[in-house]
């Protein structure tokens, strides 16, 4: 055989020129490309250059080399550097035109990758439990192949006709169905693709999708080649998966609890009557929506965190009390439990709810939680009512008996006789606001709000200074007050009198003897929406530490003093808070105390 290299030079395939002392004397283009080699491996050992050829072909050369005819191949072999290779070659003797020694053409491909294309079909196939098979209607015989006779639990050496291949379909739907898109695909060309059921050799049935494509020649079915896949398991799983969702369906249909199908972005995909009933919606209606639309926005963000933690696989299922707007825009209480839907492949296709109306329970227990709240102010009311008739009632008796016993000294003079008439005209008058006051409270129904209203401070803590006048001054103590005039709280005013008295006459019992002169003072001042007032001694004060706890408890005293009953901080402390307001105090022994009194503007 002889050669023109510089054709074959040029030539689209790798191929190489080897001599009889195994030295390359030639080579195509395509060689360096493929082996990333150049110019340079001219006259090289060609087993030097090529170190990782099979021994296979290194035989093969050999025998070529010896005068015996074309010789090829294909071998997996693995380089020094661990990669594993695959070649496919050629080898032909070329004898040259002089007569010396033959020379040898290796035409030699890296098929690799196309081997690994090849394996990894082969094992998709396996794993995916795909075979092949074909008809040739010709020569009336059908082929299937390894994977296609292990489906069908037949030997390897089992060869099959079409009506054998047909027998083996399930009788009934099954064998009816392929033999008539056999017949078409005959008749017609039409192609297939169906799932069906067979019976395997060894009598287990087993689900099989089944393709089939003729081939047409002039008009007439020559062969036909299709595929054949073992889904005996997935379909069992969509078997069961529809079977879940029709048990589903029924039981949202009947269910007396409301449930609804909702998909991923919150539409609702199927609602049942309970839940169109406890909202207001007709079913159509609600399937426009989502929940996003009909959801409280206060509940809406917590209801798609847990929703996330669904999605992302940290919990199967949530559950939540949440709220909803029904068609009026009236709230709907409701017991919310989410829990995912899943597809045949595990992911999420959408989320089961059941809502359980609450709205009852809810009006029920505000009902229950009104009327116990009713039920304690009606008791506090009356305890503080108790409290101020014994309180107020006695302060307004002590005021009086100093004015009269006063009064009785026969060698006051005409001027001073007409004054303290006067004060116990004073007296007398407010001893009637205060009863009046009281009966007010008496009553005033404790229905949230109406027995609180607009109250001028300042004069209330006039009136009380002036009910106490007498024991200011027996007393010496100097009070100074800064109230502005157009402060107003929102309150009762039997209970304010109560407290601003209550506080001013325990700065006077309680004045350090020792000082000079007892201070008093009372001031006020809006801060936001509130009103601040504070009453300010510089008595003997209290040791916080050890008496702080107890300083708003019932009948307790801490200065030995024998008139002390011990509630007059306990009704005052009930008071504020019956208002909605609050009382703290500072105070160091032998220094004063300041109480500070917050209550709500107008």
């Amino acid at each position: 055989m002889t050669v023109d290299s510089a054709i074959l030079q040029h030539a689209a395939i790798p191929f190489a020129v080897i001599d009889s002392e195994s030295h390359i004397i030639d080579h195509s283009s395509k060689w360096v490309e493929m082996f990333g080699q150049g110019p340079h491996i001219i006259g090289k050992n060609f087993y030097e250059v090529m170190p990782g050829v099979p021994d296979e072909l290194k035989l093969d050369i050999t025998q070529c080399m010896e005068g015996e005819g074309h010789r090829s191949g294909t071998k997996r072999t693995v380089l020094e550097s661990g990669d594993a290779k695959w070649y496919d070659w050629k080898v032909s003797p070329i004898k040259p035109q002089d007569g010396t020694k033959t020379n040898v053409l290796v035409i030699m491909e890296d098929v690799t990758h196309k081997r690994l294309e090849e394996e990894l079909l082969a094992k998709s196939q396996q794993v995916a439990r795909i075979g092949g098979w074909e008809v040739d209607l010709i020569k009336n015989s059908i082929y299937w192949s390894k994977i296609t006779k292990e489906i069908h639990e037949v030997p390897d050496d089992f060869i099959p006709d079409l009506t054998t291949g047909i027998s083996f379909y399930k009788e009934g739907h099954s064998r009816n169905t392929i033999t008539k898109l056999v017949n078409d695909g005959i008749e017609m060309g039409k192609n297939w693709d169906t799932e069906l059921q067979i019976v395997t050799a060894k009598g287990n049935n087993l689900w099989v999708r089944a393709i089939g494509e003729p081939e047409m020649v002039n008009g007439i079915c020559v062969r036909i080649v299709g595929t054949f896949q073992d889904i005996d398991k997935r379909k069992k799983t969509q078997l069961q998966l529809l079977k879940s969702e029709e048990s589903l369906k029924g039981t949202l249909d009947n269910s007396c609890i409301g449930m609804a199908l909702v998909a991923m972005d919150g539409r609702f995909m199927d609602v049942n009557l309970s839940l169109c009933q406890s909202l207001g919606y007709t079913k159509n209606e609600l399937l426009d929506l989502t929940f996003q639309d009909i959801t409280h926005p206060e509940d809406l963000e917590i209801d798609l965190a847990l929703l996330t933690e669904l999605v992302k696989g940290r919990r199967s299922t949530y559950q939540i009390e949440k709220r909803y707007f029904d068609k009026d825009g009236q709230t709907v209480h409701v017991i919310l439990t989410v829990t995912a839907a899943r597809d045949i492949a595990g992911e999420i296709s959408h989320f089961i709810s059941q809502i359980v109306d609450i709205s009852p329970r809810i009006k029920a227990e505000k009902k229950l939680k009104g009327l116990l709240e009713l039920t304690t102010n009606q008791n506090n009311s009356l305890m503080n009512f108790a409290y101020i008739v014994s309180h107020n009632l006695r302060s307004h008796a002590a005021n009086l008996t100093m004015i009269s016993n006063f009064l009785m000294d026969e060698s006051l003079d005409d001027e001073i006789r007409a004054d303290s008439l006067e004060l116990l005209g004073k007296a007398s008058k407010s001893l009637n606001e205060t009863i009046s006051h009281l009966n007010e409270v008496v009553q005033v129904k404790l229905e949230t709000g109406k027995k609180m209203r607009s109250v001028q401070l300042h004069d209330i803590v006039e009136k009380v200074l002036l009910d106490i006048h007498a024991l200011i001054e027996e007393n010496m103590v100097k009070v100074q007050t800064d109230i502005p005039k157009q402060l107003h709280v929102n309150g009762v005013m039997a209970y304010l009198e109560s407290i601003m008295l209550n506080l001013v006459t325990n700065a006077i019992k309680y004045k350090d003897t020792k000082k000079s002169a007892p201070t008093l003072n009372i001031s006020a001042k809006e801060q936001e929406d509130t009103v601040v007032i504070k009453v300010e001694d510089n008595g003997l004060g209290i040791d916080l530490d050890k008496f702080g706890t107890k300083l708003f408890g019932m009948y307790k005293t801490f200065h030995g003093n024998g008139d002390a009953k011990g509630i007059g901080l306990f009704i005052t402390k009930n008071q504020i808070e019956a208002m909605g307001g609050k009382i703290s105090v500072v105070s160091e022994p032998l220094i004063g105390t300041t109480f500070k009194v917050t209550l709500p503007k107008k």
